[in-house]
């Protein structure tokens, strides 16, 4: 599948100098580790590679884009329109749907450049020029690393495998989600043959909890609620908890998976109030055949993965809370 794709691709890059790498809002270790990744190969292929984020990236990655020339569309959307003016093709990296990279999507629609995209989330639109959409892969790392070494396994090196490891790893959930695969793994030795420093990039990534950061979790775990008869934990960030501890992009990563600890519990849920977007954010995890994806896309505008997947509210925190318990009784036949 792999080399099929990659033949396709060398195709559409011939000619080619200037490529743009773009992420999803919001990056997460995942959607930045590929993109990071993808444009150090690129540079190797002698392509002209920039990196344009939809906003900037949490606290805890910026160790990720540290002395490199990143764009971010919500701090310069004006340099953006001029790269999308200079470049030649974009790859979209980590998202299926233009909606994935908020108002920067507009700017693409008014270009008619070449896009391929590589992603890993399931229902993909049809955006692109060239796809590899493999929803049953853990990461859209590890299609971005099979890629590469399709292409020219030569050029990868340690900085390439710690980026790609690096999302891997957070988005196999440390390698314990059902997608995690033998394929995986193998890649994983291949990474630590680069030289990576597996300890350093997960305490750069974990170990990293400003104090206020884990006063929120505290929190966060404090307004923890079991719903009756169901094995299902959910639990809610206002805004009021967010502002007294000075809430920072990125800090609640991970929050929903400490439900999920709860002997017993297959589905859990984080609510946090956003003033900025005036929404209701949500995340949903889930074990074993539970499906929040199909949850998430009936019940809360959203998507993602089987056992992993957001959504939004635009109803009041009580609202949004109500709705969630008879929906999920629904949805659950109780």
């Amino acid at each position: 599948m792999y080399l099929d794709f990659s033949q396709k691709l060398n195709k559409v890059l011939d000619g080619v100098t200037k490529c743009l790498i773009i992420p999803h809002k919001n990056p997460d270790a995942d959607a930045l580790g590929s993109s990071m990744a993808l444009s150090r190969f690129l540079t190797k292929l002698g392509k002209r590679t920039k990196i344009i984020l939809p906003n900037s990236p949490p606290n805890y990655l910026n160790w990720m884009i540290k002395n490199h020339d990143i764009v971010s569309y919500e701090e310069s959307p004006h340099k953006i329109k001029e790269y999308l003016l200079k470049y030649e093709i974009i790859f979209a990296l980590d998202f299926n749907s233009l909606k994935r990279i908020g108002i920067l999507s507009k700017e693409i629609e008014k270009n008619n450049l070449p896009i391929v995209m590589i992603d890993h989330h399931e229902s993909p639109e049809k955006f692109s020029t060239l796809s590899l959409s493999k929803p049953q892969i853990g990461s859209t790392c590890e299609l971005v690393y099979n890629v590469m070494k399709s292409i020219n396994h030569k050029l990868i090196d340690k900085k390439i495998a710690t980026y790609i490891y690096s999302g891997i790893l957070t988005d196999t959930g440390s390698f314990r989600f059902p997608l995690t695969s033998g394929d995986t793994h193998t890649i994983i030795s291949e990474l630590f043959k680069k030289g990576i420093n597996h300890t350093k990039i997960h305490e750069k990534i974990y170990d990293n909890f400003s104090l206020n950061r884990t006063r929120l979790l505290s929190i966060t775990l404090k307004n923890l609620k079991l719903i009756e008869n169901l094995s299902v934990a959910y639990t809610i960030l206002s805004k009021e908890n967010l502002k007294r501890y000075n809430f920072k992009k990125g800090d609640t990563e991970g929050f929903v998976n400490y439900g999920l600890r709860i002997e017993g519990v297959i589905v859990s849920v984080i609510f946090i109030e956003d003033s900025d977007e005036n929404i209701i954010k949500i995340s949903f995890r889930s074990k074993n055949k539970i499906d929040v994806n199909k949850f998430a896309k009936k019940y809360f505008n959203g998507g993602g993965h089987k056992n992993a997947s957001g959504g939004f509210s635009n109803d009041s925190i009580i609202e949004t809370e109500n709705k969630f318990i008879l929906s999920i009784k629904d949805f659950l036949r109780v």
